[in-house]
């Protein structure tokens, strides 16, 4: 069988069947003294090492799978400490509404007892660093702002947020939610 030739960049593709040059006998190595038999001593004291070693692994593994458990174990516990602390700061709130909800008061004395509800709410939000997302006059942007709509008025700057529909919160720099804003459009803006 023939050899194919091969592609430029590439290796000659050999026929299987072809049979491979037997190699050098001269090749082939004697036994020497580099290579003679090890003694049993020495075999042995390398089972014993070989199977410390093996041991010892196996324990680092071990610690190592305890320790991931033990970390995810506490993570877990953080986050239900944490959650539960921010949960008892709203106690207190819950148990006004209720108390509101019992009321036998005036529609007013209701308003007014709920506006009361709301000032404690944002107090306990401000103590959890959650803040509100600055909107009405400020330029719509869309990493804190959902603009639901658009207000044509010539009074206030083009992309400026006129109306809040829903308050959007932060946790420090981090977005809770976005506000749902109206912005503004401008005509005399966009067309100068």
């Amino acid at each position: 069988m023939e050899e194919q030739e091969p592609k430029h960049g590439s290796t000659p593709i050999l026929d299987p069947a072809q049979e491979l040059p037997a190699p050098d006998s001269d090749a082939i190595a004697e036994p020497t003294a580099e290579t003679a038999p090890v003694p049993r001593n020495e075999v042995e004291q390398l089972k014993a090492e070989r199977d410390q070693l093996l041991d010892r692994l196996a324990r680092l593994q071990a610690e190592f799978d305890n320790a991931r458990k033990r970390a995810e174990r506490e993570k877990a516990e953080f986050r239900d400490f944490a959650l539960g602390s921010a949960a008892e700061q709203f106690l207190p709130v819950l148990d006004n509404f209720e108390l509101a909800l019992k009321s036998t008061g005036s529609v007013e004395q209701l308003r007014s007892g709920v506006v009361l509800i709301v000032k404690q709410m944002e107090e306990v939000l401000a103590r959890l660093n959650v803040t509100p997302v600055a909107t009405v006059g400020e330029i719509f942007d869309p990493r804190f702002h959902e603009a639901l709509g658009s207000v044509e008025r010539n009074d206030l700057p083009d992309q400026s947020i006129a109306e809040e529909i829903r308050r959007g919160y932060k946790v420090r720099d981090r977005l809770l939610r976005p506000a749902m804003v109206r912005v503004v459009h401008n005509t005399k803006q966009v067309t100068e």
